[in-house]
């Protein structure tokens, strides 16, 4: 066994000094344990074992052999056919640790493991293995841009090779045919060079028939398509597409209108991450989540010399940048934190770029967004990177906010002519969001700042007037642009994010460069001058607040709000700039008082407390409109939700405090002070609700759930029902949270429902996600709505796209007894074979009601007759038909004849054979039309013939039917029908019968 150990052959290229690890030593040990199967074995004998082996050691043994095929070119043939013998999950497994393989230890390969794994691609390629598109996608991330190395260019032609050998495969994948597409569209930029023309003319054929074949499934590509035709436009062949393009859409695709078309779609993500390896995507987001600003020079320095060293490589920054903008989109916390911002890992990409066409390309990749942003469509995260590089860069790098700003006005006209104002539009709605999202409050400091040059202030003027003037776009809260006259009026023509400091510098007045300071400490130095706004006396008690950002601070500041009394605008302002960096609000699922009123203490909450004060309170007025500021603004997300949050725990607080059963009771939630709050901002209180709580999803479910109660009790006749709200709702909620409703309903602490309108909103509901609407019909069973509420919807659902609806429907018949408007909805389905609803519902009825249910069918399928109903006297009034949208005859015979088929399959015929079933088939038979005679022939055949006496009838249902009770039927009508009216519920047929034979 060492021996074996010792000759186990080597997945990875490992030097002396480095251990094994998990993976290789996983991968030796299942090898090891397929030799032991296999060694010194004939050929049947192996085979024998392996099929034994595998089902016990099903992994190990498919890692064993693929292994083997990775690691030995001579058994690879012979091993990858056992494999596909003796897989027991079509490869599956295989599959995904090859793909996990690849994505880990790819770069680690021993050059016959990478010959072997192209190998193995080709042949599950050719056997058409499910699930092998997806280990090309991952391979094919290995084929990186900027690389033109020969084990790159190896891996590349390969990949290429296998696709043009497999063409026909390759179509059956639009997904992989868009990421072929985007990879060599990236990838002929960089293959320019005399050695690699015959590599490059090939990809050129291969991408341009892709293009036009599937240019339907291409364009899903979205704008970043464009990005990269437009780098390869001189190629004589893409020059002829875009021709095509622009000139002649309608030959490319009869729904493709223009180049609009495609800049109008945002890029997946997928396909952005694709053009970084693996190993570069978690060393990036590393950078961007672990390290900290100010202790970042080390790794961007080891990450130049490892994948930004060469001159080829210059241009995969725009990759990066690519990446780290519709990628990398940190959360809340982390942009509060001291880790290095993207703006500034995309600093230290422009500013140590050697290549002017790199460093123009990588301008464009940050900038790209931009110029056909759409804020309903497309994310801020996308377009705050390059403002926040403009603005950071001013102070200590003036130059770099000078290219930018330079090339932002000089792109406007040349990216395309005829779409100079769309793109012009674009970059506006950019500006726009960016100032009511707050990114920066005010963009008149980094256009007119003097440390521009004059011709560039002249150009940013006249282009971007609308936010250069101080009617538009300047508040109160201008940014501080401090030591102006201190700092030196131009600045290096090429500054570095990482390296300044390694050269001498012109003697300053002080240090400008904050690359290396705490971004804590960053933002202050960038604090704006908010206090300036607000009167003498109060700007002590706003620089308190500024900087402890307390509670206390707060109210001691709005106490000290007499006179002069503060404008709106000026308190708006100083609250937003004190809550930027504030965690969110967030609780536990049980939260306690003690941390009911920890989360209490934001200045935020403080506001809230002169809501309670007299209507005509100056103060109060005051606060009202500072928060519909804020409102305006968009400045403070939280307002609606923490009001709420704010009002449950006074409530909780002033029932905790009442010793007095009674006077608990007599507590009131005031709710009114929400619903003021809405008034004065002029707000429909039930939409306001939901804007609340849909920005409350996204801050903490568990503050969601702990209102809800509160908010269906206090705002009952806005809220129940509400569609949106209650999306809302079941989109948030986890298995525990849904069950905590469900108890408070049971508990009668909760009605979310009310029955009036429901069937609109389960209508749409059918579209939401299967959890969503598993939560939905928990909760509706839980508030027992009653099975005529859900009626309505019954025909509407589709047993293929409506299954959570339709299961859930199905469970609350089964609950219920058969009634005539039940039947009545369930037989306006239409009739397809595989949906088994009606008759699964029909046949659980017919094991309690069969004769309630065989008398429901009659009456039904008769009145589908009615001008030929015998003039008998009428059956009671609970049975007939309401005439609102019955069901056809048609339907009616079809649903019949999916219940005989399964009749016939459980061999018990007796629901047929009744009386008023028969005379109701008899009567539907002598006026079907023929064709229905034919097509329901075989029921037609459970009528008996009409000349029958009732005696015989009677003997032919004994000697043509299974057993049944002798007093379940009369021939006497009038006992029939009383039967009909107050039969008690039947037992079991199984006991019945049991019962009889005793």
């Amino acid at each position: 066994m060492e021996q074996t150990k010792a000759n186990s052959p080597r997945l990875f290229v490992c030097t002396a000094i480095e251990n094994k690890d998990e993976i290789e030593e996983r991968y030796e040990r299942a090898y090891n344990f397929f030799q032991s199967l296999v060694a010194d074995c004939s050929e049947k004998e192996a085979h024998d074992a392996l099929n034994n082996a595998v089902c016990k050691n099903h992994e190990d043994v498919s890692l064993g052999m693929l292994m083997s095929i990775l690691t030995e070119p001579h058994n690879a043939t012979k091993c990858y056919r056992d494999l596909t013998l003796v897989t027991r999950d079509g490869l599956t497994s295989v599959l995904n640790n090859l793909s996990n393989l690849i994505l880990e230890r790819y770069l680690k390969f021993q050059d016959t493991t990478r010959n072997q794994l192209l190998w193995l691609l080709k042949e599950m390629i050719r056997n058409a293995v499910s699930g092998v598109d997806s280990v090309c996608w991952n391979l094919m991330r290995y084929a990186s841009g900027g690389d033109v190395t020969p084990k790159n260019i190896f891996l590349v032609e390969s990949l290429l090779d296998i696709y043009i050998d497999n063409r026909i495969w390759l179509d059956k994948f639009p997904v992989l045919v868009c990421m072929v597409v985007y990879t060599y569209l990236r990838l002929i930029e960089d293959h320019n060079i005399p050695q690699l023309m015959a590599l490059r003319q090939k990809e050129v054929n291969f991408v341009i028939a892709l293009i036009r074949e599937h240019f339907n499934e291409v364009l899903t590509l979205g704008r970043d398509l464009v990005r990269l035709l437009q780098n390869v436009a001189r190629i004589p062949e893409f020059n002829q597409l875009w021709q095509d393009i622009l000139i002649n859409p309608k030959t490319l695709s009869p729904t493709f209108t223009n180049v609009m078309q495609l800049l109008q779609i945002r890029t997946s993500r997928r396909y952005l991450q694709s053009r970084l390896t693996p190993e570069m995507e978690r060393k990036l987001v590393f950078l961007t989540s672990q390290v900290r600003f100010g202790h970042h020079k080390k790794y961007q320095e080891w990450f130049q010399r490892q994948y930004l060293a060469t001159p080829e490589s210059q241009s995969l920054r725009s990759d990066m940048i690519r990446f780290i903008v519709g990628v990398i989109h940190p959360t809340n916390e982390l942009l509060c934190s001291d880790i290095i911002p993207r703006w500034a890992v995309i600093g230290w990409l422009l500013t140590t770029c050697t290549s002017n066409v790199a460093a123009s390309n990588a301008k464009l990749a940050l900038f790209y967004d931009w110029l056909f942003y759409d804020p309903e469509k497309d994310n801020i995260m996308n377009i705050e990177p390059a403002i926040l590089v403009m603005h950071h860069s001013m102070r200590s790098h003036p130059a770099v906010t000078a290219t930018l700003l330079d090339f932002l006005c000089r792109i406007i006209p040349h990216f395309y002519p005829p779409f100079a104002d769309k793109v012009k539009q674009g970059i506006f709605n950019s500006l726009q969001q960016i100032i009511e999202k707050r990114v920066l409050p005010n963009l008149q400091p980094l256009f007119d700042s003097p440390k521009l040059d004059r011709e560039l202030r002249t150009t940013v003027r006249e282009t971007f007037k609308e936010f250069c003037s101080n009617g538009n776009g300047e508040g109160v809260s201008g940014i501080r642009d401090e030591g102006n006259d201190d700092l030196p009026r131009g600045g290096p023509d090429e500054p570095a994010f990482s390296d300044d400091e390694d050269d001498p510098q012109p003697i300053i007045a002080e240090d400008t460069d904050d690359d290396d300071l705490p971004l804590s400490e960053v933002r202050a130095r960038e604090r704006p001058e908010l206090a300036a706004a607000l009167p003498l006396i109060l700007r002590p008690f706003a620089e308190t607040l500024l900087d402890d950002r307390s509670s206390a601070a707060a109210t001691a500041l709005l106490n000290a709000c007499n006179n002069p009394m503060p404008t709106p605008i000026a308190l708006a302002d100083l609250f937003a700039a004190t809550l930027q960096d504030a965690s969110p609000l967030r609780i536990s699922r049980n939260p306690s008082p003690s941390e009911l009123d920890l989360a209490l203490n934001s200045p935020l909450f403080s506001m809230f407390n002169y809501l309670h004060t007299d209507v005509n309170d100056a103060k109060r007025k005051l606060i009202l409109e500072t928060l519909k500021e804020i409102y305006v603004q968009s400045s403070i997300q939280s307002v609606g939700y923490c009001l709420l949050f704010y009002l449950k725990v006074c409530f909780e607080r002033e029932r905790r405090a009442e010793r007095d059963p009674v006077k608990k009771r007599n507590v009131k939630f005031k709710a009114d002070v929400y619903k003021d709050y809405c008034g004065f901002l002029e707000l429909k209180l039930a939409e306001s609700l939901a804007d609340d709580f849909e920005k409350c999803q996204e801050c903490d479910a568990n503050v969601l759930v702990w209102l809800i109660p509160d908010v269906y009790r206090e705002f009952k006749d806005h809220v129940q029902n509400h569609i949106r709200l209650l999306h809302i709702i079941v989109s948030t909620l986890d298995a525990g949270q849904l069950q905590r409703l469900v108890c408070l309903t049971l508990q009668g602490n909760l009605m979310m429902f009310k029955s009036d309108d429901i069937t609109t909103m389960l209508s749409t509901s059918l579209s939401w996600e299967t959890f969503e609407q598993y939560c939905l019909w928990q909760l509706l069973t839980a508030h027992e709505i009653s099975v005529e509420d859900v009626l309505p919807i019954i025909p509407k659902l589709s047993y293929k796209d409506h299954a959570e609806a339709l299961t859930s429907v199905l469970l609350m018949l089964k609950q219920e007894r058969p009634t005539a408007d039940v039947i009545r909805q369930m037989f306006c389905r239409t009739v397809d074979e595989e949906d088994t609803f009606v008759v699964s519902t029909v046949m659980y009825w017919c094991q309690d009601y069969e004769d309630k249910v065989g008398d429901l069918l009659a009456v039904l399928l008769s009145t589908r007759y009615p001008g030929t109903s015998p003039n008998k006297r009428k059956r009671p009034g609970k049975h007939n038909i309401p005439p609102n949208a019955p069901p056809s005859a048609e339907l009616v015979l079809g649903h019949l004849e999916q219940i005989r088929v399964c009749c016939v399959e459980q061999d018990d015929m007796s629901i047929f054979n009744m009386e008023c079933l028969q005379k109701a088939l008899q009567q539907s038979q002598s006026n079907s039309s023929d064709s229905l005679k034919r097509q329901y022939n075989e029921l037609f055949l459970l009528a008996w013939e009409d000349e029958l006496p009732i005696s015989r009838r009677a003997r032919k249902l004994v000697s043509n039917s299974l057993p049944i009770n002798p007093n379940l039927h009369s021939s006497n009508e009038d006992s029939e029908e009383e039967e009909i009216v107050v039969k008690p519920k039947q037992a079991k047929r199984r006991k019945k019968a049991i019962s009889d034979s005793d």
